[in-house]
């Protein structure tokens, strides 16, 4: 059984990202960038997945600028077998995402695809739906237990009124949460290990697939800052600045 990983280089979430001074982007320039972290926890699940026997072979897959092999060479010190990189400089949107992995799940045929739930950068938890629908492929959403058998699938998944277990038929499409696990820790072995594991190469045009963007971005602003609250004396002024001033009640 083979597991297709896909994995996305952020802006690091210790970092505190800036707006460029003409509003037009996230000044990105010279500071650090990670795997998003939901998509570590992808990857982490199926190394267990793979350590639990369930699972053969792990491909991670990334998409983006030549900086995203460093992004792979960590999902392969973690424990993923092989890796692709469909290098492009474009700004990519989660529909174009999802068609360029479905291109490379139609070149991989794996039996399971694991996507963090979302990215860090733009929080869009759209690209592992949309990569479902293309495919046909059946969903688990918010993942937080994904146990193998029978040629299926069981994904505990997170709703409003608790957990929801649905039973997926193979080949299927899971988006992980933060619950699902911990991601380990890399050890410096594994990371001169990596370096030797294969990395593939690949362009968009390779693929075949039309990456042109359909939104575009007017500008980008900082959050207002926060005004500092304020001490009231009884619960009958609290309701009162609720109700009069904040507009909450």
């Amino acid at each position: 059984m083979k597991a297709l990983v896909a994995v996305k280089r952020v802006v690091d979430y210790n970092v505190k990202v800036r707006v460029k001074t003409d509003g037009s982007d996230v000044d990105i320039g010279n500071v650090k960038m990670s795997m998003n972290p939901f998509d570590e926890i992808a990857v982490e699940e199926a190394v267990r997945l793979k350590e639990a026997g369930s699972v053969n072979e792990i491909v991670v897959v990334s998409l983006g600028v030549k900086q995203c092999e460093e992004t792979l060479r960590t999902a392969l010190a973690m424990g993923a077998d092989r890796a692709i990189h469909v290098e492009t400089d474009e700004k990519l949107e989660p529909l174009a995402v999802a068609k360029l992995l479905k291109a490379v799940a139609t070149t991989e045929n794996p039996d399971l695809l694991i996507l963090g739930k979302q990215a860090i950068d733009d929080d869009a938890n759209q690209t592992a739906q949309m990569l479902a629908a293309l495919l046909n492929a059946p969903q688990g959403t918010f993942a937080s237990k994904v146990v193998l058998a029978d040629g299926e699938v069981l994904v505990t998944r997170e709703i409003d009124g608790g957990l929801e277990t649905v039973a997926l038929k193979l080949p299927a499409v899971i988006s992980t949460d933060l619950r699902l696990n911990e991601p380990r820790y890399v050890k410096l072995p594994n990371i001169m290990q990596a370096k030797k594991k294969p990395l593939d190469k690949k362009t968009v045009a390779d693929l075949g697939v039309d990456v042109a963007a359909r939104l575009q971005q007017v500008k980008v602003a900082e959050p207002k800052a926060r005004s500092a609250g304020i001490k009231v004396d009884s619960v009958a002024e609290l309701v009162a600045k609720l109700k009069n001033e904040a507009k909450a009640i």
